[in-house]
């Protein structure tokens, strides 16, 4: 954490949040891995070190929060997080960076299949903010290249009016623009059409699992945010949403 708060302050980034997984469908390799009490000691430290220098949030990512409310639930009761993100990583057993599921299966069901369980995930709510929108690119690129949101918008815009529903904002989620996919997730066409149905709420995610790719791409994702329409950035501190005009 220390690493990642420096690799932030280098580049002038006022407010890092730490989301550290917390996944109990069966299949993942890190299946209730997370520990919140020294991860929580670890932050706290790190809040000590930085206080002059860098605001930091506490937030977790729970994966497939509507499939286990109850542990969901208990996990967001033990610390006073600032956020909690929603991610889908599964659709059923099929794991959403397994790239021979999408070697194996029609590009229009595997994404279809994703867009359908996202409505149901974000039809439920109880996070803050919808992560890697359209997170397969990632993975199902390699299987089919470039796809067209487009194909998908009937399935689409219902999760976007979810979202809206509820308060969650967007993940702006640069990590697959450090790879060959070269896109930022959500795209630019399901940002213009969560500004037409009336969201407001993004934030800047760099997804950074290693000090060099904090704040990575943030300047283009703010440039893609000003393409669709977005006015402001969402910050959020004891889980109370914050908005502020772009910079």
């Amino acid at each position: 954490m220390s690493d990642m708060c420096q690799s932030a302050i280098i580049q002038g980034i006022p407010e890092i949040g730490f989301s550290e997984h917390y996944d109990l469908h069966p299949g993942e390799r890190c299946h209730d891995w997370f520990r919140p009490e020294p991860w929580w000691e670890e932050l706290e430290r790190c809040r000590a070190k930085f206080a002059s220098q860098l605001v930091i949030r506490a937030g977790i990512e729970v994966g497939e929060p509507h499939l286990f409310p109850t542990a969901t639930t208990e996990m967001l009761a033990h610390l006073p997080f600032d956020y909690v993100l929603g991610s889908l990583h599964w659709v059923g057993r099929d794991s959403m960076f397994d790239v021979n599921y999408f070697k194996t299966h029609d590009a229009d069901l595997a994404y279809g299949s994703f867009f359908v369980e996202l409505e149901r995930m974000t039809r439920m709510g109880g996070f803050d903010i919808l992560s890697h929108f359209d997170v397969p690119i990632r993975t199902a690129f390699a299987a089919y290249g470039p796809y067209a949101s487009s194909d998908y918008e009937d399935l689409i815009r219902p999760v976007l009016r979810n979202c809206i529903r509820h308060g969650i904002a967007l993940d702006l989620n640069t990590s697959a623009l450090r790879t060959r996919v070269n896109v930022l997730t959500p795209n630019l066409d399901i940002l213009r059409w969560y500004v037409e149905l009336g969201g407001e709420r993004v934030t800047l995610g760099s997804d950074a699992h290693k000090p060099i790719d904090v704040g990575s791409h943030l300047d283009m994702a703010l440039s893609i945010a000003r393409a669709a329409g977005i006015k402001y950035l969402t910050y959020f501190e004891q889980r109370q949403a914050r908005l502020v005009p772009l910079p």
